[in-house]
Formats: C-alpha cells, structure tokens, sequence
C-alpha cells in the first residue's frame, strides 16, 4: 500500500508488484482475540475468507487507487482521451461502486458503524477506510471540475458531480472522526486529501449559482483549515499544505478555470504530497500571507 501511495508522492517508480494472489489480512476483532495457549480454539480458515477485515479492505482499494493514479497520468500525457477516457473513468468508477457494494452493511459509513468500530479499538482504521474510499474518489472525477472536457466527455457534468460529493463525503468523515473517541485521525496524510477536498470547496464558491452549497461550501473550508492548522502543531511538515493552498489560491486568481484543469502541474498537486508546488503562472507572487479570507470566502467568482 505505501508503494502504491509513495511511488507517486515523490515521484518514485514502483519497487513491488501488484500481488493478486497473496491471502488477505484477516478479521481484525478475530486477531485480537487470539492468544497462545488460549482453549479457545480459533478458526483460522473463517477469519480468512471473512470480508469483515478493514486491512484487508483498504488494500483492495488500494488496487483502485493504483489504476487511478495510471489513468491520471495517462490524461496528462494525452494518451487517454475522448471516448477512451470516459471508458476508462467508467471502468474506475464502477470499480469503486462494486467495492462499496460488497461491504457487508456493518462497514458503511454510518454513525452507528462508526461507534461500534470505536468501541472496539477500531475507529481509526475504520476512518482509514472511507477517507482513502473517498479520496480515491475525488483523484479520480477531479479532471472533469474543468468546463473544457464537458464538450468531450459525456458525462463530464455528471462525474464533476461525483468529484464534489466525493469531497463533502470525505470532509464529513474526518468532521465525525473528530467527534467520536477513539476516531481522531492525526497522521500528515489526512492533511494532504484535507487539501484536495478544500480545492473542490473552492470549486463550488467560484463557479455554482446555488446559496446553499456556496454557504456549505465555505462552512467546510472553515472547518478544513481549523483542522489542517491544528495538525501543523503536531506535524511542522504539513507546511507543505499551506504552501500547497497558497499556490492553487494564487492560479484561480490568475484564471479562475486553469487550476481544474489535469495538466502536469495539477497532477502534481493531487499526488505529490511530499513536496511542495510551484506556482502554476510563471512569475507569481512569493506572499506568505494566507488565511481563508483570500481563497474564496466571499461570494462565488469573486476570488
């Protein structure tokens, strides 16, 4: 799973392959329950075929992500267009529908779920799950947020739809994290997909004609960069964040448009979590001050 995430995080090419027929990881509650020299007998051959091990459930996605990751980088080197790339995406996105489908109800996102994985000493993984389920999703309809590909793409409309729900789903996810014990997300990661999510955010304060996602959308930004500050206390790292907000803040001043659009420096800023971009227009301003005020807080195409 790092393979996958690192290769393309700082630009490094795979080490390992993609090993389809290795077991997967099994029943977390059902390891933790084993001991040795316990008389309870376990069943080991159960907990293998069971579906109910979220390890073994973020690594399917995995899977996905590495695919995604492939397509994205194909649409940059224009080697995957028009009708190729709707069948692609199709392809992608039924891929992560099935996965979602094929949880057993007692793995969906849902508040109950949530607390008993909590009261389990699993909350955190469980979070795990759905924020790489949802940031898969928005890496993957993130292309079709830019107007240019709705005269080729005939569902472009409908995935860009797909990108922003994709995005909410994930900001709620990290909000309830927060709010139950036990679920807290705290590692750097969460403050790089916070980030992508915020840019869909931004999306919708500058293009949608609708009051109440503008005002949804602003609610989320606030709340992304509270919690995006309170980690760079934790991580200094996470710099790169701001750096990163700052940088797709100044490209929509320039062009409101230009920063949805997959071009190698967006595909740098989707993956390359371990390091910081440059400004999209040559020649922008180095200004260290941010805050949400300049990114879009005011009302929509007034960046």
């Amino acid at each position: 799973m790092i393979d996958v995430w690192s290769s393309t995080g700082v630009n490094l090419p795979r080490q390992m392959p993609t090993l389809e027929n290795v077991p997967l990881p099994i029943d977390e509650v059902a390891f933790l329950i084993f001991r040795r020299g316990s008389a309870q007998t376990p069943d080991f051959n159960a907990a293998l075929t069971s579906t109910s091990s979220l390890l073994a459930q973020m690594i399917k996605l995995n899977r996905i992500l590495a695919d995604i990751n492939s397509l994205n980088a194909r649409t940059v080197a224009g080697t995957s267009t028009g009708i190729t790339l709707e069948n692609e995406a199709m392809d992608l996105s039924n891929a992560l529908s099935d996965w979602h489908d094929n949880l057993p109800a007692y793995m969906h996102d849902n508040s109950s779920n949530i607390h008993r994985y909590a009261a389990q000493g699993l909350g955190r993984m469980f979070v795990a799950v759905y924020l790489g389920y949802y940031h898969f999703g928005q890496l993957l309809f993130y292309q079709f947020l830019h107007g240019d590909c709705h005269s080729t793409i005939l569902n472009a409309k409908f995935y860009a739809s797909k990108c922003k729900v994709f995005a909410e789903s994930l900001c709620e996810m990290v909000y309830a994290a927060h709010s139950v014990p036990g679920c807290d997300v705290q590692y750097t990661m969460v403050g790089h997909i916070l980030v992508v999510a915020s840019t869909v955010q931004i999306h919708t304060l500058l293009f949608s004609d609708n009051e109440e996602q503008i005002a949804a959308a602003r609610t989320r930004l606030e709340r992304n960069f509270a919690i995006l500050s309170q980690l760079r206390t934790y991580w200094p790292t996470l710099d790169i964040c701001f750096t990163r907000l700052r940088a797709f803040h100044r490209a929509c001043r320039s062009s409101m448009d230009e920063p949805f659009r997959l071009d190698q420096w967006m595909l740098r800023f989707l993956s390359e979590f371990a390091e910081p971009v440059n400004d999209k227009i040559v020649g922008g301003s180095n200004e260290l001050a941010w805050s949400l005020e300049n990114i879009g807080m005011s009302p929509a195409n007034s960046v």
